[in-house]
C-alpha cells in the first residue's frame, strides 16, 4: 500500500500552532465513552472469528467476499443475484468480480430463471457445499465454546445485543434471513 505524504496545512483538521500541540498523548477515555469496551470487544470478537475461514480462503486466492458469497449460497440455494447484493450491502461490480471466481472454479453455478429469464439464480455445486462446511466447522464450534456455558437466558440476551447492533431497518429482514 503506498503511503500518502501531505503536508500538514494542505489538511484543515492538521494545521497546528506548534509542535507540541500536533499529538495527542493520552487515550480515548472509556470512562467518558463507555460503549468503547463493546466496541472493541467486537474488534476482536470478529478478529478471531474470521481467522480460522481466512486460512482456509487464502489456499484458494479468495476473501471474506467469497466467504458471504459461499456461505448465503449454501444457506439459500437457488438466491437471487439481486438478493444476494441486498444482502452483502457490495457493490454489483464486486459481486460480479467474486461470483466470475466461484463459478470458474467450479464452487457455484449460476442458472436462468424459469419463470424470469433475466433472473440469475445462484446454487452450490458439491465442492462449494464442501468448502461452506469446512469454512463453517471452526465458526460453529468457536460459538459453541462460547454458549457453552451460557444459561438459556443469556444466549438469549446475547443474540438481542447482535440483533439491535444491527441497523433498525434492516433487523427485520435479518430474522427472516436467518428464520428467527
Amino acid at each position: 500500500m503506498a503511503d500518502i505524504n501531505l503536508k500538514d496545512d494542505e489538511i484543515p483538521s492538521l494545521r497546528r500552532e506548534s509542535a507540541a500541540g500536533r499529538v495527542v498523548t493520552h487515550p480515548i477515555s472509556a470512562e467518558e465513552n463507555p460503549e468503547i469496551p463493546f466496541i472493541e470487544l467486537l474488534f476482536f470478537a470478529y478478529r478471531d472469528f474470521v481467522s480460522d475461514p481466512d486460512e482456509v480462503l487464502a489456499g484458494y486466492g479468495f476473501g471474506r467476499a467469497h466467504h458471504r458469497v459461499v456461505h448465503f449460497v449454501n444457506r439459500h440455494p437457488g438466491i437471487r443475484v439481486a438478493d444476494l447484493l441486498d444482502i452483502l450491502k457490495i457493490t454489483k461490480q464486486s459481486l460480479g468480480r467474486v461470483l466470475k471466481q466461484l463459478i470458474d472454479t467450479g464452487f457455484i453455478e449460476q442458472l436462468t430463471g424459469a419463470q424470469d429469464r433475466r433472473q440469475r439464480l445462484l446454487y452450490p455445486t458439491p465442492a462449494g457445499r464442501e468448502l461452506a462446511l469446512r469454512l463453517l466447522h471452526p465458526q460453529e464450534h468457536r460459538i459453541g465454546a462460547a454458549l457453552e456455558g451460557m444459561s438459556p437466558a443469556e444466549r438469549a440476551t446475547a443474540e438481542r445485543f447482535l440483533r439491535l447492533v444491527i441497523d433498525r431497518g434492516e433487523r427485520e429482514k435479518v430474522a427472516r434471513l436467518i428464520g428467527r
